[in-house]
């Protein structure tokens, strides 16, 4: 019998998984978690062959942890479960230690996949992380730098204060600048950063930074 553990602060998202495993996996026994504390909770009271785990779940949101879960079940499947862009992110956490990346718009047939392969101890990516995998390992080249290393001290204090949620206008009073001035500061940041909005800036700090902000 499987037992699987779904860790997402969404109740539909839950649900959804539950019925492709309860259909894939008969007699499989799934456990529900809100929180990443909730999660670790459940780790530490029984052992699991699945942990589907949300990559933006309460407390958690970081490549810590894959290593907070390994640390209490080391040969546990972990599959990501994200809304947030694969090619930035799914090389990121499959490297840390995660056996596959999902994105949450995924077709069911994707999701059954994916369950499938990770299951049977296959890694699982997508064809379009696969081609970056591919093509990164075709063209060899230096590890990437980290980004923040690329922004300059004024660049890092509006980093700091966009991903705590300031606005423009309270960050240029903050800092004792022009609006203008901070619109292109954060274009530069965007640029730097690889980013196209503040939710995959913020993601992306955590990667590199997590006690960042």
């Amino acid at each position: 019998m499987k037992t699987v553990l779904i860790a997402d602060d969404h109740t539909i998202v839950r649900l959804g998984v539950l019925l492709i495993i309860k259909s894939m996996f008969l007699n499989a026994q799934v456990i529900e978690a809100e929180t990443l504390d909730q999660a670790i909770t459940q780790l530490e009271s029984r052992p699991f062959d699945l942990l589907i785990l949300d990559i933006n779940i309460p407390g958690g949101n970081n490549l810590q942890m894959i290593d907070a879960v390994r640390l209490r079940q080391p040969d546990i499947k972990i599959l990501m479960f994200s809304g947030y862009e694969e090619q930035l992110f799914a090389l990121n956490y499959i490297q840390a230690g995660a056996d596959g990346y999902l994105v949450k718009y995924s077709s069911e047939e994707q999701i059954r996949t994916a369950l499938r392969m990770v299951m049977n101890n296959e890694k699982y990516i997508s064809a379009a992380v696969k081609d970056q995998l591919l093509s990164r390992l075709q063209q060899p080249r230096p590890a990437a730098e980290n980004p923040l290393n690329s922004l300059s001290g004024r660049e890092r204090e509006v980093l700091n204060l966009l991903i705590k949620g300031s606005s423009m206008a309270k960050i240029a009073a903050t800092l004792h600048l022009q609006l203008t001035t901070i619109s292109t500061y954060k274009t530069r940041i965007f640029e730097k950063m690889g980013t196209a909005n503040i939710v995959e800036l913020i993601e992306k700090v955590k990667l590199y930074n997590p006690n960042m902000g």
